[in-house]
């Protein structure tokens, strides 16, 4: 049975998925790529919208940016600026020279879905919506720049800050980086939801007397992430706050039970 037939079968017909175990591991592998590149495609997306919100209010905060320059490790303004917070509908923006706000303030100022920007004394701080998407890609939703880890801080200065908030355009291969970066930690998560759900198969199949190998469970559990993996790709694209590791896993385990239950004893 090819690939192709086994994956229609992962929607409709789960004990025929035992026959996944005389498929190549190469085939295996490659169609573990090609359930990561969907899986990521949501992620992509939702990448792809905060971007949009930032670059239509960046051009509102990019009119209250003074001229400042980064000296010694330190945020210099040229003419004596004082410290302001500044809100837009996605963006709460601090802007503190003199050294009077900390990092932690600057992120607990973030409430819902806005993002979270501070220019403090000595360092650039940008607290995200904690989400699956931008915990995938930075591991995180809290970023930190010392100025004095910058390689060339007089590049950072208010009037290149300035040009680049009103810079309208997203570069293509802007997209292409987020998909990339996307797809590592979504091939990440589904290998290891596989490997988990190989390794209770095993047990299972022990229990169930069924001699398959490792490899074998390895191919099964495969096929049987495919329709929870299509699952959580259209509800992940609806809500950011679905959990879809969990659920890719436990319905991984449920359709390998459906999957090699037909199998009589070995004797």
């Amino acid at each position: 049975m090819s690939l192709i037939q086994l994956a229609k079968h992962s929607f409709f017909n789960f004990p025929q998925l035992k026959e996944a175990r005389k498929v190549g591991l190469g085939k295996i592998i490659f169609y573990i790529f090609l359930l990561s590149a969907l899986s990521a495609i949501p992620i992509t997306f939702q990448v792809l919208q905060i971007f949009k919100d930032i670059q239509t209010d960046g051009q509102e905060i990019a009119n209250q940016i003074p001229d400042f320059t980064i000296e010694d490790g330190k945020l210099k303004t040229e003419n004596a600026e004082k410290g302001f917070i500044y809100q837009t509908n996605s963006i709460i923006f601090t802007f503190d020279p003199e050294g009077r706000r900390t990092p932690e303030d600057v992120s607990k100022d973030m409430v819902g879905n806005f993002l979270s920007v501070g220019l403090l004394s000595e360092e650039l701080i940008v607290t995200l919506p904690s989400t699956d998407a931008t915990s995938s890609i930075l591991g995180g939703n809290k970023l930190e720049l010392l100025y004095t880890d910058l390689t060339n801080p007089q590049l950072l200065n208010g009037k290149m800050l300035r040009d680049m908030l009103e810079n309208h355009q997203t570069p293509w291969w802007v997209f292409v980086i987020i998909f990339a970066v996307a797809l590592y930690p979504s091939f990440l998560s589904l290998i290891t939801s596989i490997l988990i759900a190989t390794l209770f198969g095993n047990i299972y199949c022990r229990f169930r007397q069924v001699r398959y190998s490792f490899i074998d469970n390895l191919k099964i559990a495969t096929l049987c992430v495919t329709l929870p993996v299509v699952v959580a790709t259209l509800v992940h694209a609806l809500t950011y706050t679905f959990d879809s590791s969990t659920f890719i896993l436990l319905s991984t385990l449920f359709i390998f039970t459906r999957a090699v239950r037909p199998e009589k004893n070995i004797t």
